[in-house]
């Protein structure tokens, strides 16, 4: 019975450093078809870089592609682990607001987790769908 993180994970999951540029990020996400690629040194998750993240942060501020992800990347990681059940998983994401959740173990990226993975395990729809809901409820804008 699937009901662990790890029976529904991605393993093989592209990655890019901190010092690679957002035009590789870019590419990388393009060629792989994602939204978001986990910053990885030495096989410790040290961020995310997402592609609204090298919209706002970079393109909207004038920066060129050849920037460094650690400029644009978000540093403030929610990670799960392949033990989780999926029930904890989506709840985590619900409350963090999150669709992607890098999955570690020993300190090391094992895995990724998308709302989408989770969704299509039609035992968890009713998780993924709590989830969405949560996820998708705008943030007021700061002023």
């Amino acid at each position: 019975m699937v009901n662990l993180i790890r029976d529904i994970m991605t393993e093989n999951v592209a990655t890019v450093s901190s010092s690679q540029t957002i035009k590789e990020a870019a590419e990388l996400m393009s060629q792989y078809n994602v939204g978001s690629i986990p910053v990885v040194e030495n096989g410790q998750v040290i961020g995310m870089v997402t592609d609204r993240d090298i919209t706002i942060r970079s393109t909207a501020q004038g920066l060129g592609s050849s920037t460094p992800v650690s400029q644009v990347m978000t540093t403030a990681i929610v990670q799960g682990n392949p033990y989780m059940n999926i029930e904890e998983a989506a709840s985590l994401m619900a409350q963090k607001q999150i669709r992607r959740l890098p999955i570690v173990e020993n300190n090391q990226l094992v895995g990724m987790v998308a709302l989408g993975d989770i969704a299509t395990n039609e035992m968890f729809d009713e998780e993924a769908e709590e989830a969405l809901t949560n996820i998708s409820i705008p943030s007021q804008p700061q002023m």
